[in-house]
């Protein structure tokens, strides 16, 4: 059986095949493809999309404390449940400590892990243009976070004037 992936390439070759051969907007293979009937999607499909604009809603909502911190009010923990993989969302003010423990955990890993991918890609490019001078990575971002710090309680020292 083919992938979801396979099945929305195969739409869009058929499209091309049937209708048009030229470069085309998604939009209109889309409108094709469900007048067609080639499309369907399933309820549960409708519940992940809900799940999804929450989950990115809940990313976005941020709170300031009584020191002026801006924080993300809602975090969430991937983890393994009955042998299927979720993410689990709680509020940072009401959480326990070992769920924003983990939280931040592998928050942190994922910045990790998108350095060491930076890291690969800056490390290949030089690596392919060794005549040119080697673009530097650095990955401390001590500094990088004391400015923004910095920044951020100036505009409430300002907001305050």
């Amino acid at each position: 059986m083919a992938t979801f992936a396979e099945q929305m390439q195969k739409i869009f070759d058929r499209y091309n095949a049937e209708v048009d051969p030229n470069p085309v907007s998604l939009d209109e293979v889309a409108a094709w493809a469900l007048q067609n009937g080639l499309y369907r999607p399933e309820p549960r499909d409708v519940a992940k999309l809900c799940r999804d604009a929450l989950a990115e809603s809940l990313r976005q909502e941020k709170r300031v404390d009584e020191k002026g911190r801006k924080y993300r009010a809602k975090h969430s923990v991937k983890t393994n449940i009955g042998g299927s993989q979720l993410s689990l969302w709680a509020d940072i003010d009401k959480a326990p400590r070992l769920f924003m423990e983990k939280s931040f955990a592998q928050r942190r890993k994922s910045v990790v892990d998108d350095c060491f991918q930076v890291k690969q890609d800056v490390d290949h490019y030089n690596d392919q243009h060794p005549d040119d001078t080697p673009i530097p990575l650095v990955l401390d971002f001590t500094d990088d976070v004391a400015e923004i710090e910095a920044a951020g309680r100036k505009g409430r020292e300002d907001d305050v004037a």
